[in-house]
């Protein structure tokens, strides 16, 4: 049986990346801050027969987040896809543009963000490049890309994300590793308008780019979502 660990799962990308890979007979490790919330993901896959299972971890605690993902490799035995994808609460995450930036609130991000998926990786890639395959997938909006100045510091902390994400492709293609890293860069808002004028999308439109990479394009270092 093959697994997924969703970092940052919720019910907007994360649940149609569950429904995604569960449909296609993954296990599924559901990781965020909200045990209720991931219940309720977990009740819900359970209904279409997906096997899913809530392990709650908060991002910015490191050790909470790889105790988390030993457990699911445990359960599940082994982690076969990691996919990264939390996004900041509002009215918490603060937005900034370049001008009004101070550096904890790029710090803020770097953690939640870089540093995140930094630990994520380091729980799971060892057991992966033992086996000889594996996947990686880290999650931004498109920002990390073409750089929005109404959310400057998000956009510097995913654009740190995508640059390291790359890197970790290049790493592992070229060691011949069987390991697949890459970034999925999202260029629309997931269900409704969080930046005016920035288009709206379904989530289950762009959890195929995650199957993809997994899949079929696994020479690829990035795929971008746009309508």
């Amino acid at each position: 049986m093959t697994s997924i660990a969703i970092v940052g799962a919720g019910p907007q990308l994360g649940l149609a990346i569950a429904r995604t890979f569960g449909s296609h007979g993954f296990d599924v490790a559901l990781i965020s801050r909200n045990r209720d919330k991931l219940d309720g993901l977990v009740g819900s896959l359970s209904a279409e027969g997906i096997t899913a299972t809530a392990f709650p971890a908060d991002v910015l605690d490191r050790d909470a987040l790889t105790q988390a993902l030993k457990d699911a490799a445990a359960q599940f035995g082994g982690i076969d896809v990691l996919e990264y994808s939390p996004v900041g609460t509002f009215g918490v995450t603060a937005l900034t543009a370049p001008a009004t930036t101070d550096p904890s609130h790029v710090e803020f991000e770097m953690n939640f963000q870089l540093y995140g998926a930094i630990a994520a990786t380091k729980a799971v890639l060892p057991p992966m490049r033992e086996a000889g395959a594996g996947t990686l997938l880290y999650t931004t909006g498109a920002g990390s890309i073409w750089p929005d100045p109404r959310v400057a510091n998000v956009n510097a902390a995913a654009a740190a994300l995508r640059n390291w994400a790359m890197n970790l492709h290049k790493e592992l293609a070229d060691a011949d590793t069987g390991v697949q890293a890459a970034h999925v860069g999202i260029d629309v808002s997931i269900g409704t308008a969080v930046i005016p004028g920035l288009p709206t999308a379904r989530p289950e439109q762009i959890s195929p780019l995650h199957w993809e990479l997994h899949t079929t394009k696994r020479d690829q270092a990035e795929l971008v979502f746009k309508l």
